[in-house]
């Protein structure tokens, strides 16, 4: 036991430096807060439903009717028991308070990676806290994206495995790489694997040529084989999580169209436009070494300060004017503020660190390992198509013809494998200088070249930032048009006001640029002072680690800090209902829907959904046919005959005079199910579009041709002497009770989803279509009967089935790995 202790000592030591480091940046955890992050709040409101039941029942349902009339709760909250690695996300999650155990995973998958790579243990920590503290990947944190981040925590280990598969440790390798994977996929973030993918595709193209120059294909071969069974396992171990991703994907606004007509619409996967609207500025990139050169975060934080320009312009061209106000007013009206890139908005740039950019650029300079070339090649190509929009030609060739690139959006979210990919040639260049392979002159010499492209880059921006860059938004000369007429014509006055804006841009570039520069001269010190031996190597390996630590530190608090923490009771509390919510939430009817017009744009928002089942909501996966009928029936004008069908029997309005929010009850709407007395046939969904822009839902139902053998026109009566009506309610089993005298169609207002729902009339299955565009309806057959929808998807049942198997071949790999492993070095030792 000493001996391991003596063996391990200094990777125990790094490991709990980590978890110092981490609470520390996080202390307000251990006052028991967390932190406010508004994604994670939505979620919240998105899974009220799903949780109320699990707290019931002890099992959350898979089907939810809290937002956009209904939909699979497939990318919302869902368990996966029989998959193993939801216990260890659950571990990940579980041991330490909300976000400790991210950063720890960013931390140790990286630490990982470069003791594989036979890294020194206090270098690879000082590659593990620049990959780890990178803005981006704790901007994401702020912001509650908690699944990219833990995608992004085991691209390292992944990365790692592969390393050790094709050094020959094929169990162990292969082995780990199927956890890895495994935990990478149940993160349940496709986006951030398939991103990836598209860097270890490039690194196996590498290692093939090579092989293939070694005469080495055999033992490649071997590897890549030990990779593919690596990564089908993990597949099987996650087959529930893909399948019902892959089946509730086609459905989705990620999937095909449903309409012709709708030039606009795209014919499959996301509208261009749309998954191109946060793409990463081509200048913007220089954020990767000063994180300010593009104002930071789109913020009015140094605006409003007193001692700035923007503010003494507006306090001397508006007199008596809170100028705090007139630049929020400026900013939320404009979209005017700190931030001058093209995107939407953005909380914080991608900031890899002034030192691990310095570093880099040496390493492109000595480092002679192929790995270089992919390090180099993924990067430049991940930068490009992380341009979207702004480099087009390269972007549309992947979003018109890469299979599943065009069902991401946010495109610049590829840079968090770049986040990865510099730090590990920074740290392979140092690993370069230690190992003795050119001579000290040669390396001073590059090394002062790197320092001289960075940090002479970072002095041109501190004397004469404008010589590169404008500081002025695209639009600008609009945003002086409209600015000059809020202020009654006084153009001079707006003029001044955004020369102010231009100016507090350029100082908060300035002041970044030279704050890189002594980083990256600090970095050079220490650099140079081990290459000359003028300072022992554990030293300047520490030292090392200390100040890219620091650096990013200091740029990570800009955007994750202790403002974001509040006390669990006030993030349980956030919640609170209205006068109207409460009267709504008294209504004993269990299956109702409200629509909510008071809180601006009622689908991007989630909000209401915390209280009601809404016709509204917010996700980035919502079912294409509810989109489209958003598109064409709600968003120019509100169709009140939609409203009806989908039974809305509130509408929640706010009072523009005094704040004050009403609510409507709607006496048209239509019930959760009704017989109608004929049915309409459309040819296609543009027919049947147009049919349900003005009809009445309870008298007449609108059918696609294709359903017509389901109706049988000769036996239908009219079922208006007969009834149908609710009797219990679950999300994913509803059940009613019926009488008519003769057959009928009845329509439901529950949206249909042919991939999991089943009909039941008195325990036998039976048939039904769909009507009115989005609902589920049936001929049902005469007398009194019960009926039953219950929701039983093949793709998480049997799914689930196939991730136990997985489970176990998962278990039994990693033990035959290890077991093997050991049983060589046993056989080491005693020869």
């Amino acid at each position: 036991m000493n001996n391991w202790f003596n063996r391990n000592g200094v990777h125990l030591a790094i490991i709990a430096f980590f978890v110092v480091i981490t609470f520390a940046y996080f202390s307000p955890v251990l006052q028991g807060k967390a932190p406010q992050q508004g994604d994670v709040l939505q979620a919240k409101a998105m899974q009220k439903e799903i949780m109320d039941i699990k707290a019931k029942d002890g099992k959350g349902p898979l089907w939810t009717n809290q937002m956009f009339g209904g939909m699979p709760a497939y990318q919302i909250w869902v368990q996966y028991p029989l998959n193993i690695t939801t216990y260890g996300i659950d571990v990940i999650k579980g041991i330490f308070p909300d976000p400790v155990g991210t950063v720890l995973l960013y931390l140790l998958g990286a630490y990982l990676l470069f003791c594989i790579l036979k890294i020194n243990p206090w270098l690879a920590a000082a590659g593990a806290i620049a990959f780890a503290f990178t803005s981006y990947n704790f901007i994401i944190i702020a912001a509650g994206h908690s699944n990219k981040a833990l995608a992004i925590g085991f691209f390292a280990p992944i990365l790692a495995a592969i390393i050790l598969t094709l050094r020959g440790r094929y169990l162990v390798g292969g082995s780990l790489l199927a956890l890895f994977m495994a935990l990478e996929i149940r993160s349940n973030h496709i986006q951030m694997t398939y991103y990836l993918f598209i860097a270890l595709f490039i690194l196996g193209c590498i290692e093939l040529y090579h092989a293939f120059k070694a005469k080495q294909l055999a033992a490649f071969g071997k590897s890549v084989a030990y990779v593919i069974a690596g990564i089908f396992l993990s597949v099987l171990v996650n087959a529930g999580t893909l399948w019902t991703t892959y089946e509730y994907g086609k459905e989705t606004i990620r999937g095909k169209s449903n309409l012709k007509t709708d030039k606009a619409e795209p014919a499959n996967g996301l509208d261009k436009a749309y998954a191109y609207q946060w793409s990463q500025g081509v200048g913007e990139s220089f954020s990767f070494l000063i994180p300010n050169i593009y104002g930071g975060a789109s913020s009015i934080d140094e605006m409003i300060k007193p001692e700035s320009n923007t503010y003494k312009a507006v306090e001397k061209n508006l007199q008596g004017v809170d100028p705090r106000q007139a630049i929020g007013y400026v900013a939320q009206n404009l979209g005017t503020n700190q931030y001058w890139g093209n995107k939407p908005g953005t909380s914080g740039p991608y900031y890899f660190g002034a030192i691990i950019c310095f570093l880099f650029v040496f390493g492109l300079f000595i480092v002679k390992h192929r790995w270089k070339w992919w390090i180099l090649g993924s990067s430049i190509l991940l930068l490009f198509l992380s341009f979207g929009q702004n480099l087009p030609f390269i972007s549309d060739i992947f979003f018109d013809y890469l299979p599943g690139y065009n069902k991401f959006r946010a495109v610049e979210s590829i840079l968090a494998v770049v986040g990865l990919l510099v730090p590990l040639l920074a740290v392979l260049a140092i690993k370069e200088a230690q190992d003795g392979k050119y001579d000290q002159k040669y390396l001073v010499q590059r090394l002062t070249w790197s320092a001289g492209i960075t940090g002479g880059f970072a002095l041109i921006i501190a004397i004469i930032p404008t010589a590169f860059f404008s500081f002025t938004q695209a639009n600008q000369p609009q945003v002086l048009d409209a600015l000059t007429q809020t202020l009654q014509n006084n153009r001079a006055a707006a003029m001044e006001i955004l020369n102010g804006i231009v100016a507090d841009r350029v100082a908060l570039a300035r002041a970044d640029a030279l704050r890189s520069l002594l980083f990256i001269a600090a970095g050079f010190g220490i650099t140079w002072a081990f290459i000359t031996k003028k300072m022992n190597m554990q030293l300047a390996f520490g030292l090392l680690a200390l100040f890219v630590l620091i650096d990013l530190w200091q740029v990570d608090r800009r955007y994750l800090n202790n403002q974001n923490f509040v006390s669990k009771s006030d993030l349980d509390n956030h919640y609170q209902p209205r006068d109207v919510d409460n009267f709504i939430s008294a209504d004993k009817d269990p299956n109702f829907r409200v629509f909510d017009l008071s809180l601006g744009d009622p689908f991007k928002s989630a909000e209401t959904s915390y209280f009601h089942k809404t016709v509204g909501g917010f996700h980035s996966a919502r079912l294409k046919r509810f989109q489209e009928l958003v598109d064409n029936q709600m968003t120019k004008s509100i169709n009140q005959d939609v409203l009806d069908m989908l039974n809305t029997k509130y509408i929640i309005t706010q009072d523009q005079q005094n704040g004050s929010y009403k609510m409507q009850r709607n006496p048209t709407a239509a019930g959760n199910a009704w017989f109608v007395q004929s049915v309409q046939f459309a040819k296609n969904a543009d027919e049947e579009m147009k049919a349900i822009s003005s009809f009445d839902a309870k008298k007449e139902a609108i059918v696609d041709e294709c359903y017509k053998n389901l109706i049988d026109t000769k036996r239908l009566g009219t079922g208006q002497e007969g009834f149908i009506k609710l009797t219990n309610y679950s999300p994913d089993h509803l059940t009613y009770e019926y009488s008519t005298a003769k057959d009928a169609i009845a329509v439901f207002s529950e949206i249909y989803y042919d991939k999991g729902w089943k009909m039941y009339v008195d325990g036998v299955e039976k048939p039904y279509f769909r009507a009115d565009y989005v609902l589920r309806a049936a001929q049902l057959e005469a007398g009194n009967h019960k009926l039953e929808f219950i929701f039983h998807p093949t793709s998480y049942y049997t799914g689930e089935k196939i991730s136990l198997a997985g489970s176990i071949l998962l278990l039994a790999g990693l033990g035959f790995g290890f077991y093997s492993e050991e049983k060589k070095k046993k056989k080491a030792v005693k020869a």
